[in-house]
């Protein structure tokens, strides 16, 4: 069924031809690596017509002309922001969760004694922060002695308004519908009318950057666990091959990766034992 919130062609405000769309769809395969299927006119129409009608412009042909300027390069990158889709809540998936505070960490723990209390994370495709936030209050749970660790939490994300907002860690209140209240009066405080945000020793966890997967990573790893979930399915095969080889090598020996539940890595990597349920453990 058609979506009532987005007008179909002959209706619509302003031109966008398929030469449009598909200039549109190289742009961010090229600039991100992420791949649009032939058939998203629509969604990249109603994600873009908002600036169109804020920039006073006509066509989504001047609107690409304009991105292609020096002038537009900050328009450039709300462009990418608008086309990369975020969708999260906390707890996603939660056996990952459950899975963190019961074997990974313990493993972690278990290493401490020759290795020194060091742990770290990585939330690639970290959205809005639920994700990295989820993790931060696991931490926090299971490891009660976890200020006598270096414990860091790194949370990256190509859309910088997902970055801005994560790092805040503010949310509509609604986000926490569902979660176990002793979690949700732990862990919250109010924040204004209808909001609330994480507290500040999960906050203190986590590190917000801007990161593009198919670009240079600054950080040195070894990473005892990653989460990239639900971020590959927008990557054709060959970038998830590299994607995933990059990732085995920034994993410590044994390191856990958690994806997406509509994921897998058979034809894409051997470097992962699949332990279940979208719960790999790095063999090589």
């Amino acid at each position: 069924m058609a979506n009532a919130d987005i007008p179909s062609a002959e209706d619509r405000e302003f031109s966008f031809s398929t030469g449009d769309y598909d200039f549109l769809r190289s742009m961010l395969k090229e600039r991100t690596g992420i791949e649009l299927g032939p058939t998203k006119h629509n969604m990249v129409y109603a994600r873009l017509a908002k600036r169109l009608r804020k920039l006073g412009m006509k066509t989504f042909r001047q609107y690409i002309e304009f991105i292609a300027t020096p002038e537009g390069r900050d328009e450039l990158g709300t462009t990418l922001n608008a086309l990369t889709t975020n969708l999260t809540k906390f707890f996603r998936e939660n056996h990952h969760f459950e899975h963190l505070a019961t074997t990974a960490l313990q493993e972690v723990r278990a290493r401490a004694v020759s290795q020194g209390r060091r742990l770290r994370i990585w939330s690639a495709g970290c959205s809005s922060g639920e994700e990295p936030y989820s993790t931060a209050i696991t931490l926090l749970r299971a490891m009660p002695d976890i200020k006598q660790w270096d414990a860091k939490i790194l949370a990256t994300d190509i859309d910088t308004e997902m970055v801005r907002r994560g790092s805040e860690g503010i949310y509509a209140a609604s986000a926490l519908e569902g979660m176990a209240p002793d979690i949700r009066n732990k862990y919250f405080e109010p924040h204004g009318p209808d909001k609330v945000q994480v507290v500040a020793e999960a906050r203190n966890l986590i590190s917000f950057k801007y990161l593009n997967l198919i670009d240079k990573w600054p950080m040195k790893g070894p990473f005892d666990v990653i989460f990239c979930r639900n971020v590959v399915i927008y990557f054709d095969k060959d970038t998830q091959r590299v994607l995933f080889d990059r990732y085995a090598n920034l994993l410590a020996p044994g390191g856990f990766l958690y994806i997406g539940h509509s994921e897998n890595l058979f034809g894409i990597t051997e470097r992962f034992k699949l332990l279940g349920r979208n719960i790999h453990r790095k063999i090589a």
